[in-house]
């Protein structure tokens, strides 16, 4: 193989967002251990080496971020950002969020979050056409980390629209400049806070508030209030993007697959895993950044300490050695994937992401059994970390 015939990945290319999978082929193939010369990182794609890198923070650091820029940039996190952490601090922060971020409390929003579903998309009924991402996907998730943490509508709309904004990769903006946009703002909530302390209320704002908990110092205390704002900042950032577009790649590859839409719409109990299997094929987080704390061997070459290495999930996910047929969508697959990480940083809120993924495909089914999608007139959105649909316009049938 030539030099002019190595495979090239540029996570911040917008041409590779329509379709990855044939550059995530070539790199499992031919270069299990990537480097970018042009934004100088590593990468891995196969997934024996993402499990493991995952699940290793000794080796590679979340402390400095997890996206690319971020690391890069080399930005400092507040105490309890969580993502940007690593034990036994981590660990420390992950229980006390765990505590309150229950499943019983999850289960609560399943009705609120329906209510809201079928609010959202009664506007819709009986129209021959609408855009998904416009009507339920870019507004659910939104209103559900809302209704979790107790903060004002109004106050979720900006916090996503600046973190949308930071996050893109369109045009050509330079990434470490981004960083610097992308970097958590807690403002948003610091007047809310103040108000929460005066106006207690059955929300995790105000149980983030009033929580004991031992530190790393040993010290048995409650969170400050720089704490606490980022805690929901944290929440508040993860939860709007990637689970609006886990909605939009549901009404897209169920268009792509009539019959197995069909079998969804006869036999509902076949919806959580056809979401498993969406989370799978198309991941709203394709890769997860992190940095190299010490030298390490991979695939006979060292990646030195200090270094910026990404693990590629959307492409361990398709690996033929993990999948058999990896590249078949089915929804009756029984399958572990990786999407929402490995370890000490698997996603704590991976059980709010599937109800409301269930939930919303139930409603658009009991509505719009069948759809099409005009694909001339729906893009695709790149994000730092997201990929997913920024239109989708579905034509009813």
């Amino acid at each position: 193989m030539t030099t002019a015939d190595a495979v090239y990945w540029d996570p911040y290319d917008h041409a590779l967002v329509q379709d990855p999978y044939p550059i995530y082929k070539r790199l499992r193939e031919e270069a299990p251990l990537y480097y970018n010369e042009k934004y100088d990182f590593y990468a891995v794609s196969r997934h024996s080496d993402v499990q493991k890198g995952l699940g290793d923070w000794q080796t590679y650091s979340s402390s400095r971020g997890d996206i690319l820029e971020l690391i890069q940039a080399g930005i400092e996190f507040p105490p309890g950002s969580l993502i940007f952490e690593d034990p036994p601090v981590h660990d420390i922060h992950r229980r006390l969020l765990a505590r309150i971020f229950t499943p019983r409390r999850i289960a609560e929003l399943e009705p609120k979050a329906r209510a809201y579903c079928k609010r959202a998309l009664e506007p819709v009924t009986g129209a021959d056409r609408f855009d998904l991402i416009e009507t339920l996907s870019a507004e659910m998730p939104m209103r559900v980390i809302g209704m979790l943490l107790g903060i004002p509508e109004a106050d979720q709309e900006i916090f996503r629209d600046r973190t949308d904004a930071a996050l893109s990769t369109e045009g050509n903006r330079d990434p470490k400049m981004r960083a610097q946009e992308n970097n958590l703002s807690t403002e948003e909530f610091r007047d809310y806070v103040e108000w929460r302390k005066t106006h207690p209320s059955d929300d995790l704002m105000t149980e983030l508030m009033t929580a004991e908990f031992t530190d790393e110092n040993g010290v048995k205390r409650t969170l400050t209030d720089d704490e606490v704002i980022t805690y929901c900042t944290v929440v508040a950032g993860a939860g709007n993007e990637t689970t609006g577009r886990l909605i939009g790649w549901f009404g897209a590859t169920m268009a792509r697959h009539p019959e197995q839409r069909a079998e969804l719409v006869a036999d509902r109990s076949l919806i959580p895993n056809a979401i498993e299997e969406i989370l799978r094929y198309e991941p709203t987080g394709p890769f997860t950044a992190r940095y190299v704390a010490k030298d390490v061997e991979l695939h006979g070459r060292t990646v030195p300490a200090g270094s910026a290495i990404l693990f590629i999930q959307a492409a361990a996910n398709r690996d033929p050695e993990r999948f058999p047929d990896p590249d078949r969508f089915d929804i009756h697959r029984v399958t572990q994937h990786m999407s929402f990480g490995v370890g000490a940083h698997y996603c704590l809120g991976a059980a709010l992401a599937r109800l409301e993924g269930r939930v919303a495909a139930e409603e658009i089914l009991n509505l719009f059994p069948t759809w099409e999608v005009d694909w001339d007139n729906s893009e695709l959105a790149q994000t730092s970390t997201v990929r997913g649909w920024k239109t989708l316009p579905l034509v009813i049938r």
